[in-house]
């Protein structure tokens, strides 16, 4: 497959959400205009009240759903560069936030008052991940850096340093559980880390291109990536094997989302396609075009709606209906 010119989100990678929200019914895309550059990630709290949106214009900016509108409540200076992701923790009591400036902050709730932050990083910190129990966070480095790193969410420190890939890190997540962190890279792997053991523990093989997007299946027994290879994989994680392979898909794969009871998976690339699969049997039963770049993808808790960050500095909410 023809590889094309990506922009500079793509090569610093693109970003996972696993939030959920309530939405009420729309009769066609909503759209929420604050951010002055590209918005990279997506993260909802656990109560499905707010929308936290990770933008290029260094901002994090808050939103809710109101009168059947997106309405932006703050806007967070948060980092000296770029943000690349947003992550509340699974209380909604802290968010989590990433730059190019090599940091992650943390952020009181409602308050949206800086809490910590965690150095240790050199390069960016493309993606991160609270623990299932809150207590640690986990974080990717981009290419001069290329580390999995797990940190202590109370004091801030480093704990741990899993390993690295050999090309940047473009998303993390903790397991279910919390034992396990899976990563993807630009060496087109997914990769498997024991948490108490501090190591690698399986390598995922398979896609051709780098992958930019996973996250964890119904439970630790799976996991399922996207690529810029235009698939969509299923892997089982104790014997590293591929169970199931969708594709090719009609765009160049950016993100991923899990819906909340792991049946189906939405997917955003960069033509701007928003797309809706059933894991068990990869048919698509969603997809609609918005004609802007997309990097974050995050699913509404009752399914019925996609939330998803573009290019030209939008959030927007699509409704979904299902192919008939």
């Amino acid at each position: 497959m023809r590889q094309r010119m990506m922009p500079i989100a793509f090569m610093f990678g693109a970003m996972v959400a696993f939030a959920f929200a309530q939405a009420p019914p729309a009769t066609g895309p909503m759209e929420g205009k604050g951010h002055t550059a590209l918005v990279h990630s997506i993260a909802i709290s656990p109560d499905g009240k707010t929308i936290a949106t990770a933008g290029f214009d260094k901002t994090v900016r808050l939103w809710e759903i109101k009168d059947a509108k997106l309405v932006e409540v703050k806007s967070i200076l948060a980092h000296n560069d770029p943000v690349y992701a947003v992550a509340f923790s699974p209380d909604g009591k802290f968010l989590a936030t990433s730059s190019l400036d090599k940091t992650m902050k943390t952020w009181t709730m409602p308050e949206a008052k800086m809490d910590k932050e965690f150095k240790g990083h050199t390069d960016i910190v493309g993606s991160v991940s609270w623990s299932p129990d809150g207590k640690n966070l986990v974080t990717a480095g981009g290419m001069a850096d290329k580390s999995v790193r797990v940190w202590n969410s109370v004091d801030g420190k480093e704990l741990k340093n899993l390993g690295m890939h050999t090309g940047s890190v473009y998303s993390v997540t903790f397991s279910p559980d919390g034992k396990f962190v899976a990563s993807s890279g630009a060496d087109n792997l997914v990769r498997i880390w024991d948490v108490a053991a501090g190591k690698e523990s399986k390598q995922l093989k398979g896609h051709d291109m780098p992958v930019t997007g996973v996250v964890y299946g119904k439970d630790v027994s799976s996991v399922i990536s996207v690529s810029q290879d235009r698939t969509v994989r299923v892997w089982n994680t104790a014997d590293g094997k591929e169970l199931k392979k969708y594709g090719p898909t009609a765009d160049d794969l950016f993100g991923i989302a899990r819906g909340k009871d792991a049946k189906n998976v939405a997917t955003i690339g960069y033509s701007g396609i928003v797309s809706i699969r059933e894991v068990e049997t990869g048919k698509e039963i969603f997809t609609f075009r918005i004609r802007s770049p997309g990097y974050a993808i995050a699913l509404t808790a009752d399914g019925n709606s996609i939330l998803s960050g573009h290019d030209n500095g939008t959030l927007q909410l699509t409704p979904v209906t299902p192919k008939k």
